[in-house]
């Protein structure tokens, strides 16, 4: 699962974006990645690992409504087929 936001740009400032991406590892664990900055320019990103992919789209979860409390907007959402 991939989720995309973004704050529209403020004055002569580029938008923000934050990045929520959950990856599964090789030992059956899942990642989940963030990465969010200033579009164009070096972003930050961080990975928490999680036993089981239902915890990692817990916390996805939770982390895409704390940024849309923000004022981030969704501009993109995938979801992989199981």
């Amino acid at each position: 699962m991939r989720i995309y936001m973004q704050i529209p740009p403020a004055g002569d400032k580029a938008p923000r974006f934050y990045h929520l991406h959950l990856q599964e590892d090789l030992l059956e664990g899942w990642s989940l990645i963030r990465e969010w900055g200033y579009q164009g320019a070096r972003g930050r990103v961080t990975r928490e690992n999680f036993p089981d992919r239902e915890s990692a789209e817990s916390a996805l979860i939770q982390a895409r409504d704390e940024q849309l409390k923000r004022g981030y907007q969704v501009v993109f959402m995938q979801a992989e087929k199981e």
